[in-house]
């Protein structure tokens, strides 16, 4: 449904870039019956018996090329890329030209970095070389694994951008890999959220850069609003000759090559939020309103006059509250005369005292309500909640009040990631969303085998009829783990979780440190220390993505990292990446759930009066209620799944209708 480029694309498209166009692709809209042949092509991929394609020859072939490389000098290494180079400019990404730049670049590797590139990260890079999304385990070298695709391309003379979910990922993977792309004579670029607009054009203008999904996104956005939305390139290449004195130039060179690390995490888990770039307004009678609902909101009692949808995360008025609510407003005047307006108003005051929790969903610094990320537990200072819910947050906890935007520009990473006219991704946990992968980005799901056979082990799981017996459990299960010297992991879904639990610890005498939204820019150096032995690291799923925990001297014989979960993700994914942290690479490691049926996730999902049964016969120890209440996390989980994909598709419906609405203006954003 949205191809990528084949190699005689790649070439016809090189001349439009050293012209100073803005290449990308036109997603067109596409038949209902189209559609459904996609859809069934994507299922028949998942299919158990469906043919998957061999490797062994393209590997065999990449050692075979590269078994007289090792006999080169430095020199004539260098003197071999060059040609390469030459070779792949004139001609394009041609097979026999993949197998030659694969074997030079793992030399080179070898010879700068010290790291040879492995099969499986072969097989990883050429599937992404084909426009495709290669699920290696965790731990297998991802990072490395996109060198050969990166570099092969730029190599082609196109602009490649390495997208990753946060920033810290952006910093450490371009200065890991940037001297072996200067070896191969490639420029490196990162763009990060501090940077000026000319640091960005220069980082956008490198061979290969190195950004995280949302400062592309927001970057690509602010180039749509200097080009005045024009999506032709005929448009973009009038603006450019007639204009190029008085007007601000593009920062990126178009969206030709993107491969995305974490690739599930930014195409599935990000794609609910829609990015929004904005401008300051005028609004101070807006905020008067906003203390009026939060005043109002006072006054209102649950269940009498309004109930909480936890699933749907909102807020319903009953016919009660419906009344008060209209009585409340006869002399109010204004918006408040309106019903829908008012009801609306007060719906989001409600919102934000009821169903938006410090350090769960934000924390406050420096006076400020900073929103943590569901998904990756990181601070995200320059998001904000619409329609008033982050004001409303801000004066319910006292702060000042950040001014009203206004809308000028607004795009879906859904829309976004289709208009790259070669899209390539990696993950360790894409094979449970593939389907989704392929309906809406066209991207099929190749699993790729290990380099070394995986010693991760589960020691089973617990489950306890409250929060105050899990974290009993808990600290009753570091200290036994603590007696064998083996390092910890101990996954927390919240802020306030994780600071509870080290409140525990520490009254138990435990040393440990915490990784979390707070303790965001010591990343590196707890990560860092979190596989020696001993050490006990309590984290968000900040150590979920990406993180690579190397063991101490020694920890391999003792049994590897322990990883224990205090609760399941909204999503199995995200559980399988937290995991993920030990047994890398064919080193040993194990982990285990200890959850209790007041978890979060189970309270939003379950049905009336079923919870309080569950509890009270699980503290009965009744035959099979472990079972039983490990059943409804599972299916807790896997509802949470089935809402956000159906908010996604929901997105994705909004933006085609959007599209037509705006076709006639030549505007989609």
């Amino acid at each position: 449904m949205y191809s990528s480029l084949c190699s005689s694309e790649i070439c016809t498209m090189r001349p439009g870039l050293t012209n100073g166009s803005y290449p990308e692709n036109q997603v067109e809209d596409t038949s209902w019956l189209d559609r459904c042949n996609s859809s069934l092509q994507g299922l028949a991929q998942q299919l158990p018996w469906s043919r998957q394609p061999s490797f062994k020859k393209i590997v065999s072939a990449i050692d075979h090329a590269g078994q007289e490389l090792s006999a080169l000098s430095r020199l004539e290494l260098t003197s071999r890329v060059k040609k390469l180079h030459h070779n792949l400019y004139q001609q394009g990404l041609r097979h026999h030209l993949l197998i030659q730049s694969f074997a030079l670049i793992r030399e080179m590797a070898d010879r700068v970095l010290g790291m040879r590139h492995y099969s499986s990260q072969l097989i990883g890079a050429w599937i992404m070389i084909q426009g495709r999304l290669a699920e290696l385990n965790t731990g297998e070298g991802k990072t490395l694994t996109a060198t050969l695709t990166a570099a092969t391309a730029a190599l082609a003379g196109i602009p490649v951008h390495i997208i990753t979910v946060n920033e810290y990922l952006v910093c450490r993977d371009a200065k890991l890999m940037s001297p072996l792309f200067t070896a191969l004579g490639l420029s490196t670029g990162v763009v990060t959220a501090d940077m000026e607009t000319a640091e960005r054009q220069t980082g956008y203008n490198c061979d290969i850069t190195y950004c995280t999904n949302k400062q592309i996104a927001f970057d690509y956005l602010r180039d749509r609003l200097i080009q005045e939305n024009h999506p032709s390139r005929v448009h973009k290449r009038l603006a450019t000759l007639l204009d190029l004195k008085g007007r601000k130039q593009p920062l990126l060179r178009g969206l030709c090559f993107a491969i995305i690390d974490e690739a599930d995490s930014v195409l599935i888990d990000e794609a609910r939020t829609p990015l929004l770039i904005s401008r300051e307004c005028n609004n101070r009678e807006e905020n008067k309103l906003y203390r009026m609902a939060m005043g109002f909101s006072k006054l209102f009692q649950k269940d009498r006059d309004f109930q909480l949808d936890q699933e749907q995360n909102k807020v319903e008025l009953t016919k009660d509250g419906r009344t008060l609510l209209t009585k409340m407003c006869t002399e109010a005047g204004g918006v408040w005369s309106g019903q829908r307006r008012r009801e609306e108003l007060l719906c989001q005051a409600l919102a934000a005292r009821e169903l938006y929790h410090q350090d769960h969903h934000y924390l406050l610094a420096n006076n400020k309500v900073v929103i943590i990320d569901a998904n990756t537990g990181r601070p995200m200072p320059d998001r904000s909640w619409q329609r008033g819910l982050h004001q409303m947050v801000e004066i319910k906890e006292g702060c000042a009040i950040t001014a009203q935007r206004e809308t000028l520009a607004r795009l879906t990473y859904q829309c976004f990631f289709r208009r790259y006219l070669h899209l390539a991704g990696m993950s360790g946990t894409a094979c449970e969303v593939s389907r989704e992968l392929w309906d809406v980005y066209g991207l099929q799901v190749q699993k790729v085998a290990p380099h070394r056979p995986c010693q991760r082990q589960s020691t089973g799981a617990q489950i306890l009829a409250d929060k105050d017996a899990k974290w009993q459990a808990v600290i009753t299960r570091v200290k036994t783990i603590t007696k064998t010297d083996r390092p910890l992991l101990i996954g927390t879904r919240s802020l306030a979780d994780s600071e509870d639990l080290s409140f525990l610890l520490t009254q138990s005498a435990i040393d440990h440190q915490v990784l979390n939204a707070r303790q965001d820019t010591l990343e590196a150096e707890i990560i860092a220390r979190a596989g020696h032995q001993g050490q006990i690291t309590v984290a968000t799923n900040m150590a979920g993505r990406g993180t690579d925990i190397p063991l101490g001297p020694g920890v391999a014989k003792l049994g590897g990292l322990h990883v224990i979960a205090t609760e399941r993700n909204e999503a199995s994914r995200i559980d399988r990446q937290l995991f993920g942290r030990c047994g890398r690479q064919g080193d040993p490691g194990s982990y285990e759930y200890i959850l209790s049926l007041s978890d979060d996730l189970l309270k939003q999902h379950s049905r009336h009066g079923i919870l309080p049964l569950l509890t009270r016969t699980l503290r009965l120890k009744l035959p099979l209620m472990k079972s039983l209440g490990h059943f409804s996390l599972r299916q807790a989980q896997r509802q949470q799944q089935r809402r956000h994909k159906q908010l996604r598709r929901d997105l994705l419906a909004h933006d085609a209708q959007l599209g037509k609405i705006m076709a006639f203006s030549g505007q989609m954003e």
